[in-house]
Order: C-alpha cells, then sequence, then structure tokens
C-alpha cells in the first residue's frame, strides 16, 4: 500500500513503481438513483468494442447480461424485494398517477443532485403481494488496491496503471486463467473461443485524453460518478448522512474502507441492502495475502526432507 503522504494510503501507484503519478481515480456508484436504464452497459460495450451479450432471457426481472462476463465489463442488476416499512411509509405520501412511488425519500435525492422534483429510483410499487422495491445497481471491476489477479499473473498482462487502475494486456495475455479465481469477486472471465481474460479498464484510453469513462459520461442520472478517488469518498460520506437524515438507514457505503480485506476499492458503491443481495462478498479478501507465509513453510518442509534424505543416506554409509 502506498505510503506517500502526498497520494494519501490509498494510492498504490508509487508502489507500482511510478515515481510521480497523477491522482488516483475511480468510481463511486450510488445506486440509490441507478434507474437501470442499462446506459453504462451500452456505452462501454460501444467504446470498448465488447462483443454484444445478453441475448439469452434469463428469466430475472429485467436484467439480461446476468453478471460481470469477458463480454459485460458492466452490468446493472435488478433486485426485486420487498420495500422496507419505513421507506413504504415515506413513499406514500408522493403518490403518482403511473402507480409507482419511489422507494427512497425524494428529498434524499433532491438535495444531493439538486434537481426539484428528481425522484430516486429504488422503486416502489402496490401489487399481489404487497409493497415491493427494486434495486438496481451497476456492477464494474473494483481495481483494488491490494489486487490479487496482480499476484498470479504470470505474463505481465494484468498491470497497474499510473491512475492506480488495473488493466488487462489482451495482446499479452496468454489465456492461464489464473486471474479469475484469483479475483475476490469474481470480475475477470475468459471469453469463449478467444480464452484471453477480458474485464473493465476504466477506459484507460480514455483517462489518458483527460476524458471521463464511457459509462459514467453515458449515466444520466449521476449514479455512476467520477473523479479523484479522495473527492469521491467525501461525496460518498455525506450523501450516506443525507440518505441517513431523510430516513433510509440501510444507506451504506461498500469497498470505501481502506481497512479491508483489499485495502479499499477503486471503484466503491452505496448500497440501500446488505452486499450479499446485490451479488458482493461482505468480506472481500486479498486471495493471495497468505502466499508468502505458504511459501516459506514450503521452502522450509523441503529443507526438513533434503535434511532427512540426507541424514538417511548418510546413516546406510555409516
Amino acid at each position: 500500500m502506498g505510503g506517500n503522504s502526498l497520494y494519501g494510503p490509498l494510492d498504490p501507484a508509487p508502489d507500482a513503481g511510478y515515481a510521480d503519478p497523477p491522482e488516483r481515480v475511480g468510481f463511486f456508484t450510488d445506486t440509490s438513483v441507478c434507474i437501470g436504464c442499462k446506459a453504462c452497459e451500452v456505452a462501454c460495450k460501444e467504446w470498448n468494442n465488447v462483443p454484444d451479450d445478453g441475448f439469452n432471457l434469463l428469466g430475472m426481472s429485467y436484467d439480461n447480461t446476468g453478471g460481470l462476463t469477458a463480454n459485460s465489463w458492466r452490468h446493472v442488476a435488478f433486485v426485486e424485494q420487498p420495500a422496507p416499512a419505513t421507506q413504504a411509509a415515506a413513499a406514500t405520501t408522493t403518490a403518482q398517477d403511473s402507480g409507482t412511488e419511489p422507494g427512497v425519500p425524494p428529498a434524499a435525492t433532491t438535495q444531493f443532485l439538486g434537481m426539484p422534483g428528481k425522484e430516486p429510483p429504488g422503486r416502489r410499487a402496490d401489487g399481489p403481494h404487497g409493497d415491493l422495491r427494486w434495486l438496481m445497481m451497476s456492477n464494474v471491476c473494483k481495481h483494488c488496491t491490494h489486487a490479487a489477479c496482480l499476484d498470479v499473473c504470470p505474463t505481465g498482462s494484468l498491470f497497474r496503471t499510473e491512475f492506480g487502475t488495473v488493466v488487462v494486456q489482451e495482446d499479452i495475455c496468454n489465456g492461464c486463467g489464473y486471474c479469475i479465481p484469483a479475483c475476490p469477486y469474481g470480475v475477470i472471465d475468459q471469453r469463449k473461443g478467444d480464452g484471453r481474460a477480458w474485464k473493465c479498464t476504466l477506459c484507460y484510453d480514455r483517462l489518458h485524453g483527460g476524458l471521463t469513462p464511457a459509462c459514467a459520461k453515458a449515466c444520466p442520472t449521476e449514479s455512476i460518478q467520477f473523479g479523484p478517488l479522495a473527492e469521491l469518498r467525501e461525496r460518498a460520506a455525506d450523501r450516506v448522512a443525507a440518505l441517513h437524515e431523510a430516513g433510509v438507514p440501510g444507506a451504506r457505503l461498500y469497498g470505501n474502507d481502506p481497512n479491508d480485506g483489499v485495502g479499499g476499492d477503486g471503484a466503491f458503491f452505496l448500497l440501500l441492502d446488505e452486499p450479499e443481495v446485490y451479488g458482493l462478498p461482505p468480506d472481500p479478501v486479498v486471495t493471495t495475502r497468505d502466499l508468502p507465509a505458504m511459501w516459506r513453510r514450503a521452502g522450509l518442509a523441503a529443507l526438513v526432507m533434503v535434511a532427512a534424505v540426507t541424514g538417511s543416506f548418510l546413516g546406510r554409509r555409516a
């Protein structure tokens, strides 16, 4: 973990060998204002020339892609669940002609976006099974501060950029697949018929041109926010406080804690429920964290074995 106070403890670029890196950038995805439009998925595919995907209906609400894959670097999940009583009560004061009502009090969104009348999308609907809400989340590679995928890549295909992000160089990838089980989030995938690993690059080429990544640029509600990671973390903390004050006690941040198992993420999220509800691990850890100790034990075991064989051999000669 980078310890240079100029960049802060969350910047891994100095440890990757960059003497004078730019400020670390990343994503803050506020799921409370995601409307599930999938504009981010489309923009990602168009800019990065990612093959089409998701034409097989999964029977899972409006989620057609199902998860992050080699052909889906952004995935918008739809989670349908009973609406919490507190949010349902708040929503009943803002009924609309459409028959749907917001699952998060409007004040929580207007205070954040500064858009009068703008409604948050954790939407509530009256139906035969009671009050329901959709939780929508645009998932992506987390660009971990401590990335296990970097540890296991034998070719150097995976590398840390000067922006603190993690990128796969497809022309160097040999398709070994070691990075796939190493990722604690299940992000990386191999493309069928290709064999190489693919994932979000945080639009590395656009960053070099001073441009916003395609997904964040296309997001109509600013659910996906891009910028210096330190600024995003401050903004996210203010957003959570605003939601709590507005009567949404379940709002929480995920992936922002530098003391978690991966040292904090370069792409973190505001969630309205437990991480498991969104298909996220509750306590992700660097899967290679025990490798040094394992190699030491293996080396010690090898020395003991060599000593035993040598002693046996010498004993026979005596």
